[in-house]
């Protein structure tokens, strides 16, 4: 059964100037209508993230306001450009549950298309997330997990436009398709401290009315005693810091997966540091990185390490993000 949404969202040129306040992104397709123009669009996109981030906004009234936690993404695709001036809608459907083993809790997931204001999907993710149970004498739903792919087929990404008029100067890096090598680690190097009030906006910005990021009075007798910070936030902080030395992988086109992998709280600096695991040739002037983008806390990211001796997240990483990038061919 689906389950449409409250509350279409246009997305404006403000919304774009917003949200590039709020995360320094720095890429030349989402900064420039020129350079935009020049790579097929036909006019200033808006930025991938900002419209996952406003479909998300959408569904947390009815999936996750009361969520335990946001567990991770999954065959996410940006199918069609967003523009400002665009009204985006959603619509989900659960399509599996499992109850956990202390019976208090349980896991449910769900696929979500975001629609546009002439009918087409422009997204499409799945995501799960830990809710409590209403009943706790209520039997056991039957458990159904989803066959998700572990990463999105670069063949069925479709991509059509030409990157033959990509201007390397303009778009800040001179670093190709060719340039990347599979297993190639990259820090990002610079850093960004993340305060009360630029969270909240940026949460407020995209709908998102989960209690976890606004109510401190609630937040007192959680789990961590204060608010914590959305996680839509740290992916797009630490998406634009991958400018540095990922400058020319500008346009995302699919999210193979996704993990929250510690809280971030107001006051910490993010870091991030990302790993080339793929690459595909899309078209004769565009090529594809599957990149995993990690995102670590108050401290150095140039240590790459995602994963202590015990096999668990090391101290300070915050989230494991893994995704295709468009970039230009040589």
């Amino acid at each position: 059964m689906d389950l449409p949404h409250a509350t279409p969202l246009t997305l404006s040129i403000g919304d774009v100037s917003l949200y590039r306040a709020l995360t320094g992104s720095r890429f030349a397709p989402y900064s420039a209508e020129t350079f935009a123009q020049s790579i097929g669009f036909d006019r200033l996109p808006i930025d991938p993230l900002l419209a996952f981030h406003a479909v998300f906004g959408k569904t947390v009234p009815d999936i996750s306001l009361n969520a335990v936690a946001n567990l991770g993404y999954a065959d996410g695709r940006f199918l069609k450009p967003v523009y400002p001036g665009d009204t985006l809608h959603a619509v989900s459907k659960v399509i599996g549950v499992k109850q956990n083993s202390n019976g208090k809790t349980g896991v449910v997931y769900v696929r979500t298309e975001g629609f546009n204001q002439h009918g087409d999907v422009v997204l499409s993710y799945v995501r799960w997330v830990m809710v409590n149970k209403g009943n706790l004498d209520a039997p056991a739903p039957e458990t159904i997990i989803p066959d998700l792919p572990k990463a999105v087929d670069p063949a069925t990404l479709d991509f059509a436009r030409s990157y033959a008029a990509w201007n390397d100067t303009l778009a800040g890096s001179s670093h190709r398709y060719e340039d990347y090598l599979v297993g190639e680690k990259i820090n990002h190097v610079d850093g960004m401290a993340v305060e009360e009030a630029e969270h909240q906006i940026a949460t407020r910005l995209y709908q998102n009315t989960a209690k976890v990021h606004f109510d401190a009075h609630g937040q007192k007798d959680s789990r961590f005693g204060k608010r914590l910070i959305y996680g839509g936030v740290v992916i797009s902080i630490a998406r634009a810091l991958s400018f540095n030395g990922l400058a020319n992988a500008a346009e995302i086109l699919a999210i193979n997966g996704g993990t929250h992998t510690g809280p971030l709280f107001a006051g910490d600096t993010v870091y991030a540091w990302s790993e080339v695991l793929d690459k595909a040739e899309l078209n004769e002037t565009v090529g594809a990185l599957r990149l995993r983008l990690v995102a670590v806390k108050n401290r150095d990211p140039g240590t790459f390490a995602l994963r202590g001796e015990d096999g668990k997240y090391a101290e300070g990483v915050c989230l494991d993000f893994d995704y295709w990038a468009a970039i230009p061919r040589k």
